[in-house]
């Protein structure tokens, strides 16, 4: 279609320009006939397209069109790998043009802060460069359809609980270095059509009326160009949000806010100027309309699915060699989710799967042993639990190895609400230990959308591989894995923690009286426990391989401008092909802030055939380095030493090497409310106070000096000059204060 120009919106009377700023139905925006703009239509993902198929006007949570259900974010994370990222949202591009959709709502890059969160299933990780990367490589590939995406929950959206209402209470430090990396890589490294704010407030202000975030952040720092959508009911106060930066209000609420809207301009309250802005950018979603095309390759877009997915499952434990099974083993599958699978999450993006495979089914077929079945448990608890626990016992001590399908039901974790337990349901802990006191070996897998508690029955299994959640194909992808057919090449993207009081959200989670504070700061998942040094079931970004593999060579040089080139040689030691994932940590005391112990600055997932050894490089930029610095405002490198480290897992880290960066030379601000020890510590001025001070002080008082400090450090200059005025008379103070602010300057 031909774009509409600038002269034409602005030339609309108030009235059809105030049109565009709402939705004209649930899912689709208003048209303006008399200068050719059409409606569009926003549809959910991330994992799939759900085009509703009946009237607009209603949710429609479960009538929507058949489109291939991919393994939703929580596996994707785990994959490690911006490839499938990439596929997958190019396979849905493909999908929603076939169904007549221009923009699919997704991906979601929130930070897992809690593993309670419910909706922990659509995000990627506790992890901000693991969601920022995986994120943006699924906007190129939807975008490389011409679909657009909707980055989203802008921001500090982590949990359900008050979700609509709730104040995210987060210092700026912990904004800009955890739950905001991820959303600006995307928005400035794949460039969305939209970004979807969150339904949270952050520091008392909700996130649709939040000019910092949606203005300030988002397009003068970043660079935004696109059109800022609000999550479905997300606007509390539509001038205010339209005023702050918020574009699209959906879905329509049947003209009230554009009234208000039209009242606030011609009340000279709000400038037109703003409308006509807003405007243009939901005006420029109609490029991206196009008439659908003759369909999608369902056969081909499943088996897609089903090779990703084989990608994301993460093999946590394996005893003995329990895995892979050999082919003419004697197999009991246990488990209802064996033949009914938990393959996605629930809630707003539930898709209408065009297939499910489920796992029993291809065992039975590329096995060559018997593959007897017991359902172990019902999911809707119908049924004798005895019985159907006798049954999996049964089965279980006929076997060479028993595979026993565990998990949660769509009904522990959706959209909307909040897990209140990491443990599975009991009598699936209950079958698990039963079934490992009878059989010769137990293999548990793991279908959930977040994690769950191993510690009722860990040690009485010999392997344990977590699914996640894969998609329609994962009982396929599950067979491959567990068969060896498909070397486990998934790492968690989150902490598996031995008890949810370990967590370090917990005692802030999710909140009270309308609050949740962030009192973690920037320990957010793994980086507390380094930290702290506390024990955890699984690390993050650990998993295991059917093959082995070797780090060595590690060289790490400084090139200016405080990056740094890391390199290493990678080999594949064992005796079958295999993927492996290099994860480069930077470890640091410098500067005035604490750090964490480590954090992830780089990874990438290597192919590699037995035997083979592969050299590897990365450029880590300042950004790798540095901290925010809530003072300077800004990004600063301290001056000192850094460690590069490459670990297996955030827990075990196997070479390192140290390299000395210059940093910043920063010059303190200083007033009169600063205090002593910034005076005295001050790069510019503090020797030639000091020597000030010393000067017009008794003899003895230079021994005195630290004691001195130490005591009455904190105190303000104001203060202390009233105190001992004779000492440091006030033109001094004046003087040193210029000669701050002139080195500061320059």
């Amino acid at each position: 279609m031909t774009p509409v120009t600038r002269s034409d919106l602005d030339a609309l009377p108030l009235e059809r320009k105030a049109l565009l700023l709402s939705g004209r139905n649930f899912w689709s925006t208003e048209p303006v006939e008399e200068i050719g703009l059409p409606s569009v239509v926003l549809t959910d993902g991330p994992h799939g397209v759900r085009r509703q198929q009946a009237d607009f006007d209603q949710v429609g949570l479960m009538d929507s069109a058949p489109a291939t259900c991919f393994p939703p974010a929580v596996a994707v994370g785990s994959s490690w790998d911006p490839d499938i990222a990439e596929r997958i949202g190019t396979a849905i591009g493909r999908e929603a043009r076939a169904l007549g959709v221009p923009v699919v709502l997704g991906p979601g890059v929130n930070i897992k802060r809690s593993p309670l969160c419910g909706r922990n299933f659509e995000y990627y990780s506790e992890d901000p460069l693991l969601a920022g990367v995986l994120g943006a490589a699924h906007v190129r590939g939807q975008q490389s359809q011409g679909v657009g995406a909707s980055v989203k929950h802008f921001a500090a959206n982590n949990q359900e609980t008050s979700r609509m209402q709730v104040s995210a209470d987060v210092d700026e430090r912990t904004l800009r270095e955890i739950y905001l990396p991820a959303f600006e890589r995307v928005v400035t490294e794949a460039r969305p059509a939209t970004v979807m704010c969150a339904y949270n407030k952050i520091n008392g202000v909700y996130a649709s009326q939040n000019r910092w975030l949606l203005t300030e952040v988002l397009r003068d720092e970043w660079g935004f160009t696109g059109a800022v959508v609000s999550d479905w009911g997300a606007v509390d106060d539509r001038v205010a949000a339209l005023e702050a930066g918020l574009d699209l209000q959906m879905p329509g609420d049947h003209g009230a806010g554009n009234r208000l809207v039209i009242e606030a301009v011609r009340a000279g309250a709000l400038d037109e100027a703003v409308v006509n802005r807003s405007a243009r950018r939901v005006a420029a979603l109609a490029e991206l309309r196009s008439e659908p095309t003759d369909g999608f390759d369902v056969d081909a877009h499943h088996a897609l699915a089903r090779e990703l997915a084989a990608g994301c499952a993460v093999l946590l434990k394996n005893e003995g060699g329990a895995l892979p099974l050999a082919r003419d083993a004697r197999v009991a599958v246990v488990g209802e989710f064996a033949r009914t699978p938990r393959y996605q999450g629930g809630g707003s993006s539930h898709v209408n799967a065009t297939r499910v495979d489920d796992a029993l089914s291809v065992l039975g077929s590329v096995l060559d042993g018997t593959v007897a079945f017991a359902p172990g448990f019902s999911l809707d608890g119908s049924g004798d639990a005895a019985v159907l626990r006798e049954g999996a016992l049964a089965v279980a001590r006929d076997a060479d190895v028993t595979v026993v399908f565990a998990g949660l039901a769509e009904d522990d974790e959706s959209e909307g609400f909040d897990r209140t337990t990491l443990d599975l349901p009991a009598i699936q802990v209950e079958l698990i230990r039963a079934v490992a006191a009878v059989s010769r070996r137990t293999v548990v897998v793991l279908s959930t959308g977040s994690v769950v508690s191993l510690e009722a029955w860990h040690d009485d299994v010999d392997a344990i591989l977590a699914g996640f959640l894969l998609g329609q194909a994962g009982g396929g992808a599950l067979a491959d894995l567990l068969t060896g057919a498909v070397d486990p090449s998934g790492r968690l993207a989150e902490t598996i923690p031995l008890r949810l009081q370990d967590t370090p959200s917990y005692l802030n989670f999710p909140g009270e009286l309308g609050h949740v504070r962030y009192g973690e700061g920037v320990m957010v998942g793994y980086r507390h426990f380094v930290t702290a040094d506390a024990p955890v079931r699984y690390p993050f970004g650990h998993g295991l391989s059917y093959t082995t593999v070797e780090t060595t060579d590690l060289q790490v040089r400084s090139t200016g401008g405080d990056a740094a080139t890391v390199s290493l040689t990678v080999t594949n030691t064992g005796g079958r092909a295999g993927r492996h994932v290099v994860q480069v940590y930077v470890a640091t005391s410098a500067g005035p802030v604490r750090r964490p112990a480590r954090e992830l600055r780089a990874f990438t997932k290597l192919s590699l055939e037995p035997g083979e050894a592969r050299k590897v490089s990365f450029q880590l930029d300042r950004r790798a380095f540095a901290y925010w610095d809530v003072r300077e405002g800004g990004w600063i490198v301290a001056p000192g030493e850094y460690t590069v480290q490459i670990g297996r897992s955030s827990a075990d880290i196997v070479a390192e090497a140290a390299v000395t960066l210059a940093g910043d030379a920063v010059v303190p601000e200083l007033t009169l409310q600063s205090s002593v020890v910034e005076w005295f510590e001050h790069p510019v001025v503090g020797a030639p106070l000091l020597e000030i001070f010393l000067a017009a002080m008794p003899e003895g008082a230079a021994e005195m000096h630290a004691g001195l400090l130490r005591m009455i450090g904190s105190m303000p200059m104001r203060r202390f000059a009233a105190d001992f005025g004779a000492t440091i008379p006030a033109v001094e103070l004046e003087r040193l204060m210029a000669e701050a602010k002139a080195a500061r300057a320059g």
